[in-house]
């Protein structure tokens, strides 16, 4: 059965599709069998997942109105087919911020990911839902579903207050919606060594949240930031960039860790 992850963070701008996207393509790298949901309206895993989200004829919205199953949805990139880093799609594009509106009449609104994931959950070792920043009815249906969640944060001060707000949702979550949802883990990201503040902040973390902090650091990557325009993630765009390497790693660490959950 497949564990079930939320890559989520309250706070904006601090790497949660660039970290699904490279984890989604370093796990099918280590061998993993990957769907990414996208559950952004935004789309841009979908479009950095190498799939042109205008020209879908189903997206993740139709899941969730249950008009389509996610095997009629989920889809693969031609890119990633040819690197050999390849895992299924589940796209989003601007039709997704309408579910915002029609699910709130409608019945078990924040179940209806879980129920269509149930489905194919045997497909599948890791299912990946890149959020959205803000607390949404997307971002609940994620949580519901999930096994734990994945917290991209960079090691700045304003990010310390983010982390607040989300560990107070997950608890909400847990405690009336979903018994299994905890945190699996804070991913370093943009990591300067370089920067004093940056490396206080990581001690801070390892010290209040000990093994819980990934021991994976992805560090700050031009190649990574270059890597959406092109359509892939920066796993296949240069894997031989420190970026990759380091995604490459996570994916290792989190085959790892799932021991835990067995």
């Amino acid at each position: 059965m497949a564990k079930i992850f939320c890559v989520a963070n309250q706070k904006g701008g601090v790497g949660k599709t660039t970290t699904t996207v490279n984890l989604a393509a370093g796990l099918a790298k280590v061998g993993q069998r990957v769907l990414m949901v996208d559950l952004d309206p935004q789309g841009n895993a979908t479009m950095g997942s190498g799939i042109e989200k205008r020209k879908l004829e189903l997206s993740v919205y139709d899941v969730l109105l249950e008009s389509a199953s996610v095997a009629e949805v989920r889809v693969q990139g031609d890119k990633l087919v040819a690197a050999g880093c390849s895992y299924d799609i589940l796209g989003a594009n601007r039709e997704l911020a309408g579910a915002e509106v029609e699910l709130v009449d409608l019945e078990r609104r924040e179940k209806r990911l879980k129920r269509a994931l149930a489905e194919v959950e045997k497909d599948y070792d890791f299912i990946l839902i890149d959020c959205p920043p803000s607390l949404s009815m997307l971002t609940l249906n994620g949580l519901c579903c999930a096994h734990g969640v994945i917290v991209p944060m960079q090691c700045e001060y304003f990010a310390l207050e983010g982390l607040t707000d989300l560990v107070n949702t997950i608890k909400q979550v847990h405690a009336n919606l979903n018994r299994d949802l905890a945190i699996i883990g804070l991913l370093r990201v943009m990591f300067d060594p370089r920067i004093t503040l940056q490396q206080q902040v990581s001690e801070q973390l390892k010290a209040h949240f000990g093994d819980k902090v990934f021991n994976t650091v992805i560090p700050r990557n031009v190649r990574l930031a270059e890597a959406p325009s092109y359509g892939v993630p920066g796993v296949v765009f240069d894997p031989s960039s420190k970026g990759a390497q380091a995604f490459v790693a996570f994916a290792q660490e989190m085959v790892e860790r799932m021991t835990i959950f067995k």
